[in-house]
């Protein structure tokens, strides 16, 4: 057993001030009893690891993703994966889920890394209508085989499903606005993964897509933006649905750079999001990194304080978003999230206080995955 010792700690909730020894043994959290050694981390914030629930590591920010899809041979791609998923947990990202890879190399990676890289949870190739969006990732799926998709990628041992619920931006002839599945269809795919015990989150922008999303019982919505064929019109009853099911809406909106100049439609899906959250809508910051030049694999930390004005809440709601809530999102809630006996010692340690200002996220003093100090 070891003790390690700061000067605030953040318990995924609330700051608890002056000096605190976490204890930490077999890679668990544990009461601080007895004698044992301890690690004096000095004037710094200790709180759980970040959680980025939703990411691409195979995506390389920047490319022509469909081309590059298309081209890149499982042997880059891997070692692709890894050095994203590595600059993640050095920036204090401990876990990643990964809602979107080809050939379900982010299982392979998964199992490879263990707890030498950031805990990382995998969809797999994401269930798409045939020429749908992120058809190129291998998830085309005719509505009379969805039931047979979840069964295929609950024998491959993904620990969530995704499901292109409408179309996105980077496939070409996709619609953001427009549904690919339909509300049975939906349905088909929650039966089928509830039965199996596994999440599910659905990709969706437009109105008619969320809404089936919500009425379908997804676990998630990734975006959530209800856009339309030129701007954003939120429907106000659908979100009121998402606040009374408890669907978590996965927010991507961190990216590295604040000169970044948001596109129209974009720009108004965002001007929603503060009253969702007002409303009760349980929102989940996160990146969808890789999706563009603006969002490499390390970018949450750097975009909290964006997100904060995004959100109009506290800096201490916000750094709740991306621990305790984002855990509890991924179904993770009972062991990552928050700094208590049992939970694992995925920890981060900042200079300052980042619950007085948002940047000292980025001032990293140590990483800790499962308890061992990240080089």
């Amino acid at each position: 057993m070891i003790g390690l010792r700061c000067a605030r700690l953040f318990d995924g909730d609330v700051l608890h001030h002056g000096p605190t020894t976490v204890a930490v043994d077999g890679g668990r959290i544990v009461p601080a009893a007895g004698d044992f050694p301890v690690v004096d981390l000095g004037d710094v914030t200790l709180m759980p690891g970040l959680v980025d629930s939703h990411v691409h590591l195979a995506f390389e920010p920047g490319s022509d993703i469909p081309a590059d899809m298309a081209s890149a041979s499982r042997e880059v791609l891997l070692e692709r994966m890894r050095r994203h998923a590595l600059q993640a947990l050095r920036a204090g990202v401990t876990t990643l889920r990964d809602l979107g890879d080809r050939d379900y190399l982010a299982l392979e990676l998964r199992d490879a890394l263990g707890a030498d890289g950031p805990e990382i949870l995998a969809a797999g190739p994401p269930i798409t209508s045939p020429g749908g969006h992120c058809w190129f990732l291998g998830g085309e799926t005719p509505p009379d085989r969805l039931a047979h998709a979840v069964a295929d990628r609950v024998a491959r041992g993904v620990d969530v499903i995704k499901v292109m619920a409408t179309g996105g931006g980077i496939t070409p002839g996709s619609a953001p606005h427009e549904s690919q599945y339909g509300l049975p269809e939906l349905r088909v795919v929650v039966g089928a993964a509830h039965a199996a015990g596994l999440r599910v989150t659905a990709h969706a922008h437009g109105g008619a897509g969320i809404r089936d999303a919500v009425a379908a019982g997804v676990d998630g919505i990734e975006h959530c933006t209800f856009l339309t064929d030129g701007g954003a019109d939120p429907d106000w009853s659908t979100v009121e649905a998402i606040v009374v099911a408890g669907v978590y809406v996965g927010v991507t909106a961190a990216r590295m750079s604040s000169g970044y100049v948001l596109p129209p439609h974009i720009a108004a899906a965002r001007a929603n999001f503060a009253r969702m959250q007002a409303l009760g809508a349980r929102l989940v910051f996160c990146s969808d990194a890789g999706i563009i030049a603006d969002k490499p694999h390390h970018c949450l930390p750097y975009a909290l304080p964006d997100i904060q004005d995004l959100a109009q809440v506290s800096a201490a709601a916000v750094l709740t978003s991306v621990t305790r809530l984002a855990a509890e999102s991924c179904g993770l809630g009972r062991r990552k999230g928050r700094i208590a006996p049992g939970y694992d010692a995925d920890l981060l340690a900042v200079h300052g206080d980042p619950t007085q200002d948002l940047t000292a996220m980025t001032d990293v003093a140590a990483v800790y995955r499962a308890g061992n100090l990240v080089t």
